[in-house]
């Protein structure tokens, strides 16, 4: 009895000094009534993977495939051995340490339910539940993490039992099994798990809402396939509103977030929210950073009275990072910013470094021939969940610096420490906004808003996320490239002494061109022309002299003045 009265006392005092979320009007507050702004991030691809993020998109989208053809090479066992240590590693105390670190106060967590449950169609008595106990001990180790860190953590629903639409990759939809809307049974048993999950949390103070599901996109009676068109969406709401009322059978603490159909953002014929502790929540992907795509959540905000969160967002470039939580920041919008683990990649706070033996079996498993042994794909795979590791992961510091400092800092920063007399690499430009670090023609991908500016922004797709195009060459070194006239790159240079310094420039390209070098007030220092060198990696110098630099920092420009020149390097004598 002794303890059960210490224990009630420890919760109470929780929650006496907690952070606990809740509404008030139009906002998200904690307990002491301030204003919280969730600033967060989606570990996509830990409980749920999806094909593009493991660069298996053109031959298995949904993870159940992606399942099938690691089995294929190593056999089941194999195949189950590769992702407990897959997730393992995945996510781990030193992510969220670092996350924390990096500025971001919440995690959004993409739940897939087989983690926590059985299939409807594998349960040993039909109707009945089968609970796992790897997905709520994910889900408790993850939770202790963020409480250390003062880091809320929202629970999303991202694979619902069954599929919640017709994406097949977003929820790991098996076609030949009944859907989500298609079976009563998985629906009960999504209710069920939420209410099971709710009585487990709902005295976790950093636990900050229950987001309850991602993404539905299904014509219930539309045309279009994924519900954009739907005018009603009764199933939705009616769903929704079934998980609120068991959730609230046993937790009346807690934040419940609703999506609309279409991918999240389709609102129409919502009834009259059943819950006085609800957030809507929209998604936002490759369109302009305005108030006008902003409209129809700012309006259904004021309609009801109730916060709007923006729940997923992400897969641009820094530009449009930076862009967007500036629009954000201005309508108080809290967001979670997808994914932090993705395999070869710039957009992300971390990149997954690939192998080679990895890119035998993704070539093997797209193309067809000689079939990798077991051995050498076991080994391969196994590599590549070590490669999860935190430790092992690149850090995308130009990422972080976008979505944080640059923000509300016009200035730049050294993307690393260059000094004169020394070599410097063109990749490494300053860190700061486009206009201040670097301009560049090409730097957004704004193809929901007008499919002609589908981009890449960087079109080497290497090192940084910005409008800079960076490739690797033949000797993995890399450069600048695919130059226009007009671009310009700058650079923060320490110099030891002042004086009057060479410069010898490590170029190439296939027609004559000329770069200007200026400082960062647009004073120009020197300029030269620039012959063909034969070919786009074919590298010749060419150097001018008289670069005047003062002792300590200097902040020069490089000015493209032509299209084509392919820049390596820049040494300072």
């Amino acid at each position: 009895m002794k303890r059960a009265v210490l224990l009630s006392a420890f919760l109470l005092s929780q929650f006496g000094t907690s952070q606990l979320l809740k509404t008030q009007g139009q906002k998200i507050v904690n307990d002491k009534g301030e204003n919280i702004q969730l600033r967060g991030l989606g570990p996509g691809g830990w409980m749920l993977q999806e094909g593009y993020m493991l660069k298996t998109a053109d031959f298995a989208g949904p993870q159940y495939k992606i399942k099938e053809k690691i089995a294929e090479l190593i056999g089941e066992d194999g195949m189950n051995e590769f992702y407990k240590a897959y997730l393992k590693n995945g996510i781990t105390k030193q992510d969220i340490d670092f996350l924390k670190k990096a500025g971001f106060n919440s995690i959004r967590l993409p739940m897939h339910y087989n983690l926590y449950t059985l299939p409807i169609e594998k349960e040993p008595v039909k109707g009945q539940n089968t609970w796992l106990k790897e997905g709520f001990d994910m889900t408790d180790n993850l939770l202790k993490w963020c409480a250390d860190n003062k880091m809320y953590l929202i629970l999303d629903l991202h694979a619902a039992p069954g599929g919640q639409g017709n994406d097949v990759n977003i929820s790991d939809n098996d076609k030949s099994k009944p859907s989500l809307w298609e079976s009563e049974e998985n629906r009960k048993k999504t209710i069920a798990l939420w209410k099971k999950l709710a009585d487990r949390y709902k005295d976790e103070p950093w636990i900050g809402g229950y987001d309850l599901i991602n993404e539905p996109n299904i014509n219930f009676t539309g045309k279009n396939p994924n519900g954009t068109d739907e005018m009603s969406n009764a199933p939705l709401w009616k769903l929704q509103k079934e998980i609120t009322e068991a959730i609230r059978m046993v937790d009346q603490k807690h934040l419940i977030i609703i999506e609309g159909n279409g991918w999240g953002n389709n609102y129409n014929g919502l009834p009259q929210l059943w819950d006085n502790n609800m957030v809507f929540s929209f998604h936002k992907y490759w369109n302009n950073n305005d108030d006008a795509t902003l409209k129809f959540a700012l309006d259904l905000r004021e309609k009801h009275n109730a916060p709007i969160w923006l729940g997923e967002t992400g897969e641009n470039s820094n530009v449009w990072f930076t862009e967007l939580i500036r629009l954000l920041d201005k309508h108080n919008i809290g967001y979670a910013f997808w994914p932090m683990k993705k395999i070869d990649n710039i957009a992300g706070v971390t990149n997954v470094k690939i192998t080679p033996e990895y890119e035998k079996l993704l070539d093997y498993w797209k193309n067809g021939g000689e079939k990798p042994s077991e051995e050498f794909a076991r080994k391969a795979l196994m590599q590549m969940a070590e490669n999860y590791k935190f430790s092992n992961v690149e850090i995308r510091n130009d990422v972080v610096d976008a979505m944080f400092r640059q923000t509300t800092d016009g200035s730049t920063k050294p993307f690393k420490n260059l000094q004169a007399p020394g070599k410097v690499s063109a990749a490494d430009y300053d860190l700061g906004r486009m206009g201040a670090a670097y301009l560049d023609k090409d730097f957004i991908n704004l193809w929901v808003s007008d499919p002609a500016k589908r981009s890449e922004w960087n079109s080497g797709n290497q090192l940084r996320n910005d409008g800079v195009d960076i490739y690797k060459g033949k000797n993995n070194e890399y450069y600048v490239g695919k130059t226009e006239s007009g671009e310009w790159l700058q650079y923060t240079l320490n110099a030891n002494s002042g004086r009057a310094y060479a410069l010898i420039i490590d170029y190439a390209g296939t027609v004559p061109s000329k770069i200007k070098i200026a400082d960062a007030s647009g004073k120009q220092l020197g300029a030269v022309t620039l012959q063909p060198t034969g070919g786009n990696e074919t590298w010749k110098t060419a150097s001018l002299k008289g670069i005047n630099l003062k002792k300590g920092e200097n902040k020069i420009r490089i000015y493209f003045e032509n299209d084509g020149v392919n820049l390596k390097s820049f040494e300072l004598k």
